[in-house]
């Protein structure tokens, strides 16, 4: 109740910008990052919604701050808004960098990412950032999102589902089915953009989908619950074909997602999986 909750909320505050920086060669970065230092899986994903989160934020009150302190509106905004889109490319990779340091914190399992290993991958890169920078800009993280760095991640809604399931009496194969649902989750943030294009086209049954059905469709590309019924859903699927339709009607007493959701969110993933165009 507590994670549906938190979700309607997140999605009733979405941001125009949601979805932005997770771009698949970001994602990739963290992870691959991640994997360098030994991070649990929570510790990725926590990174990548911190940096998007954060970016968006740091996006938003740029373009306030710009608004605010421009008197001409087409010829000041755009040079002022220029020097400062170019502060926040030359600042990514070290923003992307705290925000793993900050997930690897809040993971009671695993290695923290300390400012020498940090400092020496960003060194590795031509950076020439000093522990004093390093320090500051996990501190602008913190302070860009108000210390608000704890949030559930995809993951957390997922092994939770898995939880209630099992707690309900639905019998799966506990642990091959969590680690199908690790690596399609992996998955769908790798190719987020393809699969929820093909989620789009097929709920308005038409292959050139208009701006505004775009717009409209981010959240449901940024709802969680969804994501974590959708990833279950394919797994067992994948695992267990019998226990399928049982374990759809499940995730739909438990979440209120139709079935018919989650059977389209199934097949987008399980598409691009397979490759295949076939029904």
């Amino acid at each position: 109740i507590h994670l549906a909750t938190e979700n309607e909320q997140y999605l009733s505050e979405l941001s125009d910008q949601a979805g932005c920086f997770k771009e698949t060669q970001i994602v990739e970065f963290v992870f691959l990052l991640s994997e360098k230092w030994h991070l649990d899986q929570s510790a990725r994903y926590q990174a990548v919604e911190l940096l998007e989160r954060f970016m968006i934020k740091q996006v938003e009150n740029i373009c306030k701050s710009s608004r605010e302190n421009v008197k001409s509106r087409e010829q000041g905004q755009g040079s002022n808004c220029s020097s400062r889109r170019d502060q926040i490319y030359d600042t990514f990779v070290l923003r992307l960098v705290s925000c793993i340091q900050l997930a690897s914190k809040l993971s009671l399992h695993y290695n923290i990412v300390n400012s020498d290993t940090a400092l020496k991958f960003l060194q590795s890169l031509k950076y020439s950032y000093t522990k004093q920078e390093l320090l500051e800009s996990e501190l602008a993280v913190l302070k860009t999102l108000h210390f608000q760095i704890n949030t559930s991640t995809p993951l957390s809604y997922v092994e939770l589902l898995l939880e209630v399931l099992g707690h309900n009496g639905c019998l799966l194969p506990a642990r091959p089915l969590h680690q199908l649902c690790m690596q399609l989750l992996d998955f769908s943030y790798l190719t987020r953009d393809t699969i929820y294009d093909t989620l789009l086209k097929i709920a308005i049954e038409n292959s050139t989908p208009s701006k505004l059905q775009v717009a409209k469709f981010l959240t449901v590309k940024e709802d969680f619950m969804l994501l974590a019924v959708g990833i279950i859903s394919t797994s067992v699927f994948i695992l267990n074909p019998g226990l399928w339709k049982q374990v759809v009607q499940h995730l739909n007493c438990i979440t209120g997602i139709t079935s018919q959701s989650i059977l389209e969110f199934s097949y987008a993933v399980l598409k691009h999986i397979v490759g295949s165009t076939t029904p």
